[in-house]
């Protein structure tokens, strides 16, 4: 080995032990024979062996032209080669979840239909079933959608880490508040630099998108005169108390009942981000006079409760 390394020997006939951090920068061909027996990990990892230099490097992943590939054979092989830029790790790992599935974490079998749902998806139904298995009743939460024609996302000349713009799209999705906002976009500005124009589009929509889910909205989409906002009515709070609150915010904002309930934004702003910026300024005053309604139900209804033990206790002074 150390011979090879030193240039005596023009080629090593070795196991898949070179995998393991094998660090050669000479080396500028791999051949892997049989690559159908390896696993996507390895087929990575023994990828990576070359090309670890400023010269160019080949890998060859060969077959057997009388052996008959399994699905899931030619699905690790065509992601190895589809793959192939600098830092594709992350997507390999992802890839290679979805073909060997997650597992059934509750039992003793390893299998999973990961590519069927996605994995977003999958961990959302995996904390349901949890939550089911552990208080007999599932945790549902309301999806919300938002269908604007606006550009919202972060390009890749500003998060260039692949695994680093997936954990900042969730970051920007946990938004809630104005104060959650801020801390995103100080760690943005820290970390990659002034936050670009779609960026700033993007945190818009996953505020609205919050803002929405908190009221009961399940999408809103955009219309000839404004904005529709379609409501659920599983989550949707007091209408009459929803529709005193719609009032006291903006004029702009009627209640409709087509097939299903859904709360009308009117405006003449032509422009979708224009509109985003208004809709989400008039979303916050909804949402800030509905809760000082809810907070006012509240205290009358400790009033009305704490009413009659004093009247009972002055009674009994008396």
């Amino acid at each position: 080995m150390m011979d090879f390394y030193a240039g005596s020997y023009d080629v090593l006939l070795c196991t898949t032990i070179i995998e393991s951090g094998l660090d050669v920068p000479s080396a500028n061909t791999l051949i892997v024979y049989d690559a159908e027996r390896f696993g996507l990990s390895q087929l990575y990892q023994l990828r990576g062996r070359v090309g670890r230099s400023n010269r160019q490097a080949y890998a060859y992943f060969t077959v057997r032209t009388d052996r008959i590939l399994s699905e899931t054979a030619q699905q690790r092989l065509e992601a190895i080669r589809e793959f192939t830029e600098f830092g594709a790790g992350f997507r390999i790992a992802m890839r290679d979840l979805e073909i060997r599935g997650a597992g059934n974490i509750l039992g003793p079998e390893q299998h999973g239909h990961l590519a069927t749902v996605g994995y977003d998806m999958y961990c959302k139904l995996m904390e349901e079933t949890l939550s089911e298995v552990g208080q007999g009743t599932p945790r549902r939460e309301l999806e919300t959608r938002v269908d604007l024609r606006v550009d919202a996302y972060l390009p890749g000349d500003y998060v260039a880490d692949e695994k680093q713009r997936m954990e900042m799209y969730k970051r920007i999705a946990s938004i809630r508040t104005d104060s959650d906002r801020a801390e995103v976009i100080d760690e943005m500005i820290d970390r990659y630099g002034d936050i670009p124009a779609v960026v700033e589009t993007l945190l818009d929509v996953s505020q609205l998108r919050a803002i929405c889910n908190r009221i009961g909205i399940s999408q809103v989409a955009r219309t000839r005169g404004g904005a529709a906002l379609r409501l659920d009515e599983k989550y949707i709070p007091d209408p009459a108390m929803l529709i005193q609150a719609m009032a006291a915010a903006s004029p702009a904002l009627n209640f409709g009942t087509g097939g299903r309930p859904y709360i009308l934004y009117r405006t003449n702003l032509n422009s979708d981000r224009e509109m985003l910026d208004a809709l989400l300024r008039t979303m916050k005053k909804l949402t800030e006079a509905l809760e000082a309604l809810q907070e006012a139900a509240s205290e009358e209804a400790a009033k009305a409760e704490n009413r009659p033990a004093g009247t009972a206790e002055a009674t009994e002074k008396r």
